[in-house]
């Protein structure tokens, strides 16, 4: 028999056993034809198809897919059956296949009956990774057929579509998996597919494997069957109705701990076996984030089950697979007496994102890859309003401002793009998942839900995941979901509202104005950029004026009027006054406009708590007012508002907006600080000065500085204890207090952390160090010869991933280029240091002084090799292309990156990084031209006033 003999014959040449029989009721296998023939001649065919989507007259319904992936030979064969929903008549079939070797294709009808005798052709177009199957007799439109095919393929050796992983044991033995990355176009890379989000379908998969390992699936097993050879044929339950991109499937021989929700869905987490006790935390979270969820969204989670699984190889965070997410190892597992409390939030807020996509993503589906933000910003978001439910304590809100501060980052330079961007190519769709995406769908999502209250937000989000099930959604639904404010009882059964007039009547007030939900949406996800509100009092009202915020273009500049035509937010305003506690709340739709605040108010705070996506700059005395505030009386701002000026100031000033020793005055208050947050970011922005002007090799600046930051914070650095005691907030505080303080060469911190480093090299690292310190710790030590060696074989042998990257970083802050060099070279192999971990591995180089123009060399040497790991687009080529050239600051810096990009034309071409990239270089070089005298002549001010002070002051307590 053809069909079950091809089979046979490709099992035994690909997987090298003896196959006496295969099921005669696997449903992936057709029917037999009564006899052999030719193929069709294809010599008269050319591709059918022109466009980059598929097209829409033809529907999957239900695919049935039988895998077999030999782990020996690294590579597998399958076959697909996809059920067809025809529109129109045709004579093709169109749709996604990627490095796949389709052998046989056939088209049956509806009873299963073959449409012709003979071996249908496949054409193939690569550069849409589309294929087609011309079938001689036409399809008729309202009817249903059935697209059969073989195919094989070698597991691939990278991250995405069907891939294989390894682990190494305690014993040295290397064991390989195969596991899935299909998000967002690589499910046509493991079978073929209709490989677009708005396509869905049902999954029913089956996987064949040996007795010794596991095989895992978006669905649980539903039957098992041991075939002839000894092998077995796990049948997973059909799935529900989903995007190809969410479809996956792993075979491994990991271990799992389970626990079921108050719900009854079973939850697991997989690990390799000796990092089986590193799950246990996962689990904990997992179940009680999933439990929030259903309560959040009142809705069940659909499935069964949802396993979480940590791979050994893999390029992102995690993937959000419906029932079976996969991780990186450093956002899953979580050990003890190694992770830091960073790493347990960032465990935590990863597990929150990923479950936050079963609703948003899976459940719910962007219609097309424009709109990733619809999921991404959403789970974003979401991951602060779950973990600051479940997990208090880890005090998440502390950095939702840091989320948008980076979103600011990006959308203030030239290159930045709408939320909502065209995105057609898979490189250009790979781009989407970035800071705009992410980041700033999560700010501005935080504004709506503060505008709109929380409560209406929820009720909002609600509706608009029931009403889009198992669908797809645009902006504009979510903008429509929002603004119905139907109560439960008036729904209709498609879940409107009775009429668009009703749902108007509904429209919310805000502040007495009408709200038109959509047009203000549109202002902030369909044009570039974040506003600028500059502030003026002028009597008893404040004079309020809007612009984008461009920190690479000043007013002055010729650019500067077509850089801002047509530019208009809709802006919800929240202010405070030191006359009122009251928030009080203005929609700003107009560049220009005023409010009525009173004549004897004596400051104003613009943007309360930073609830908006704007910034905000004090025209006349307001920024003179807001130092003297935080001098006599900071705490009459909330920390968030302190935070947020600080911010602010510190933009400006690269703006060329404001003068940077105002805003280093602003921050004269911080020894009065109590709080982390506001002390962090006032001490980000000088230790990025400090590592500034020592990568320019500036050394009166350097020095000055340096000696400045230990002097003014010495009371702060003195207190931090070398432990992991304390709350969260302390914790972190004395992670990155200390970090800075060794870096700046703090005698008392480099004796302390070389003493550290000593004992535990003296106790064959077997004594436990302080998970927060850790890492400070290993960077001194990392400084010598015998240290930096001893690390890395500590690193070869570290079954521990975030205690490998606490490592891995410290070996990277050498100040031996050969080291480094040596480091880049082992990265580029990707034994000792996984792939995975390259992209970090170049990032880690460009931040050391003495690595930046090596690591950039290196990028420049062996770009076509990154480009082959990590593919175009990815976030790992984004991360080494900003990593390197953020670093530089000159014009003969900006000139050499231009000429490479130049040389790589085809590829840069495709690329918005590239761009963001220049932009970054140019913002470094004004910074410079702006800043630097004034750095020098303000930290020379400093030294003098403490030569006249005697030195009063060092070792002083901060003030409570």
């Amino acid at each position: 028999m053809f069909w079950v003999r091809f089979l046979v014959l490709a099992l035994l040449s690909l997987a090298g056993v003896t196959q006496t029989s295969s099921s005669p009721t696997q449903a992936s296998e057709p029917p037999n034809p009564t006899e052999e023939q030719p193929p069709l001649n294809t010599g008269s065919l050319s591709f059918p198809w022109s466009h980059l989507r598929l097209p829409e007259y033809i529907v999957p319904l239900h695919y049935h897919l039988l895998l077999h992936p030999n782990l020996t030979i690294l590579s597998y064969i399958g076959t697909v059956r996809i059920e067809l929903q025809v529109q129109n008549n045709t004579n093709w079939v169109v749709l996604h296949s990627k490095g796949l070797r389709i052998t046989t294709a056939t088209v049956l009808d509806q009873n299963l009956a073959h449409l012709s005798d003979q071996v249908l052709p496949v054409l193939h177009n690569p550069t849409h990774e589309q294929v087609a199957i011309f079938s001689p007799r036409a399809l008729t439109g309202g009817q249903k057929y059935f697209l059969f095919l073989e195919f094989g393929a070698d597991l691939g050796d990278g991250f995405y579509g069907f891939y294989r992983s390894t682990y190494r044991t305690s014993t040295g033995e290397t064991r390989t998996l195969a596991s899935t990355h299909f998000e967002p176009t690589s499910a046509r890379m493991a079978f073929p597919c209709f490989d677009e989000p708005s396509i869905k379908a049902n999954y029913s998969i089956s996987i064949r494997r040996s007795p010794a390992h596991t095989a895992l699936s978006n669905m649980p097993v539903e039957q098992t069957e041991v075939l002839d050879d000894g092998l077995m044929e796990d049948r997973f339950a059909v799935s529900v109705r989903m995007s190809s991109y969410l479809v996956a499937f792993i075979v491994c021989d990991f271990r799992s701990v389970s626990a079921t929700t108050a719900s009854g869905v079973k939850v697991s987490v997989y690990a390799a076996p000796e990092k089986w006790q590193q799950t246990h935390y996962a689990l904990k979270a997992a179940v009680k984030l999933l439990e929030f969820y259903e309560k959040y969204f009142n809705i069940s989670y659909p499935l069964p089950k949802q396993d979480l699984v940590a791979i050994p190889d893999f390029q992102s965070g995690a993937m959000e697979n419906w029932g079976l997410i996969t991780f990186r190892e450093t956002s899953l597992l979580y050990n003890p007496t190694t992770s830091s409390a960073s790493d347990r939030l960032w465990v935590t807020k990863v597990i929150a994102h990923e479950l936050a996509h079963q609703w948003f993503g899976n459940l719910v589906t962007m219609e097309w890859w424009n709109d990733i933000w619809l999921n991404e910003g959403f789970a974003t978001y979401m991951e602060y309003i779950s973990v600051d439910t479940t997990y208090p304590k880890l005090r998440v809100e502390d950095y939702l401002l840091d989320t948008c501060f980076v979103a600011i980052g990006r959308d203030s330079l030239n290159s930045s793009r709408p939320i909502s961007s065209v995105a057609e190519s898979p490189t250009q769709i790979k781009e989407m998942f970035d800071t705009v995406s992410y980041n700033k769908g999560a700010c501005v999502l935080h504004m709506l839900r503060h505008y709109l209250t929380d409560q209406v937000f929820q009720s909002g989000i609600m509706r608009y995941l029931r009403r889009y099930s198992y669908s797809n959604a645009r902006n504009q639904d979510l903008w429509d979901s929002l603004a119905n404010t139907c109560p439960e009882e008036e729904f209709t059964s498609g879940g409107h509202c009775y009429s668009n007039s009703q749902a108007a009547k509904n429209a919310y007030l805000y502040a007495g104005e009408h709200l038109d939900l959509t047009t203000m949406m549109n202002t902030w996800t369909l044009q570039t950029g974040v506003p600028l509100v500059t502030v003026a009092r002028q009597g008893s009202r404040l004079v309020l004026k809007q612009e984008r915020f461009l920190r690479t273009t000043h007013p002055s500049d010729p650019a500067w009027p077509s850089l801002q035509q047509g530019y208009l937010w809709h802006i919800p305003l929240t202010y405070r006054t030191d006359t009122s506690t009251s928030i009080h709340r203005h929609l700003m739709t107009t560049l220009t406009d005023s409010v009525e605040v009173g004549e004897e108010v004596g400051w104003v705070k613009v943007n309360v708590d930073m609830a908006g996506y704007y910034l905000v700059h004090y025209d006349g005395s307001g920024w003179d007012d807001l130092i003297q505030l935080l001098k006599n009386n900071h705490t009459a701002l909330s920390f968030m508002d302190r935070t947020h000026i600080i911010h602010n100031a510190f933009q400006l000033t690269t703006a060329g907006r404001l003068s940077l020793d105002k805003a280093l005055d602003l921050i004269g208050y911080l020894r009065s600080e109590s709080h982390t947050v506001p002390l962090l970011q006032g001490l980000a922005y000088l230790e990025a000065f400090y590592r500034m002007v020592e990568r320019m090799d500036i050394p009166d600046v350097t020095q000055n500085l340096s000696t400045y930051i230990l002097w003014y914070f010495r009371g702060v650095i003195d207190r931090q204890t070398w432990s992991d005691k304390g709350s969260v907030s302390e914790r972190r505080l004395r992670s990155e207090l200390l970090s800075l303080a060794c870096h700046l060469g703090d005698l008392p911190c480099l004796e302390q952390a070389q003493r550290s480093f000593t004992h535990w090299l003296d106790s064959n690292s077997t004594l436990s160090l302080p998970a927060d310190v850790t890492e400070t710790v290993f960077s001194v030590g990392a400084q010598e010869d015998s240290g930096w060696a001893s690390l890395l074989h500590i690193y070869t042998l570290s079954l521990s991933e975030t205690h490998k990257h606490k490592i891995l970083s410290a070996l990277a802050s050498s100040r031996d280029t050969n080291k480094l060099h040596r480091l880049l070279e082992l990265g580029l192999e990707g034994e000792v240091i996984r792939t995975q971990d390259l992209d970090s591995l170049i990032v880690m180089v460009a931040r050391n002084p003495r690595g930046h123009h090596l690591a950039w060399s290196y990028v420049q040497k062996y770009w076509s090799t990154l480009v082959d790991k990590f593919q175009l687009g990815s976030f790992s080529i984004r991360n080494i292309i900003i990593g390197t050239t953020g670093q530089f600051f000159s014009t003969e810096e900006l000139t050499e990156v231009r000429v490479f990009f130049e040389s790589i034309h085809e590829q840069a071409s495709q690329l918005r990084v590239t761009q963001v990239a220049m932009d970054n270089i140019q913002k470094n070089i004004l910074w410079m031209q702006r800043n630097l005298g004034t750095l020098r002549s303000w930290l020379n001010q400093q030294t003098e006033e403490r030569k006249g002070e005697g030195g009063r002051g060092v070792g002083r307590e901060r003030e409570q």
